[in-house]
């Protein structure tokens, strides 16, 4: 790991690949995932390891349960992106038409959104649009910008706190 980290040692990585690999797929299979999916889980925690190589600190943790944690919070940042609720798809009666006011109340309520989200730092707000507008996991997020995954939640936690307080009086 040493050799990747501070050579970018491509023989190393491929040693560390085909010493975590088989491993890592068969503990997330172990807790339920499905083979194929288990395998991307697999691809992108080892391109985690590779790209975030610089992170690893060996008086801090052993290889091994770094990479196992990186495979964790992965499998477990999938599994929250797969329990997100769908939304109900709306019935439309086509005989009716909105009605004026409540296109004009959709409308300011937009408005005031917009208005809200622009008086965020531009920090929680590149977040908050990263995670519910993008559609992104933290951890998605975090291997995009390169933060940590506590600075990501943070943001996100204190830019809809924030959301809420600015919006309270909207319903």
């Amino acid at each position: 790991m040493l050799a990747v980290r501070d050579k970018r040692d491509r023989d190393a990585f491929s040693a560390l690949f085909d010493h975590f690999a088989p491993r890592l797929k068969g503990m997330i299979m172990r807790s339920g995932t499905p083979a194929h999916q288990a395998e991307e889980i697999v691809q992108d925690v080892m391109l985690t390891v590779w790209r975030k190589a610089e992170m690893f600190d060996p008086h801090r943790a052993q290889v091994s349960a770094w990479i196992y944690q990186i495979a964790r919070n992965r499998q477990i940042d999938i599994l929250r992106k797969e329990r997100r609720p769908e939304p109900e798809e709306l019935i439309e009666d086509p005989e009716a038409e909105p009605d004026a006011s409540q296109i004009l109340a959709l409308e300011q309520e937009a408005t005031e959104l917009k208005n809200a989200l622009a008086r965020l730092s531009d920090e929680q707000r590149e977040m908050i649009e990263k995670a519910y507008l993008g559609e992104l996991t933290h951890q998605e997020i975090s291997a995009q910008t390169g933060l940590p995954l506590g600075t990501i939640k943070s943001r996100i936690r204190l830019g809809l706190e924030r959301l809420r307080h600015e919006l309270k009086g909207m319903r």
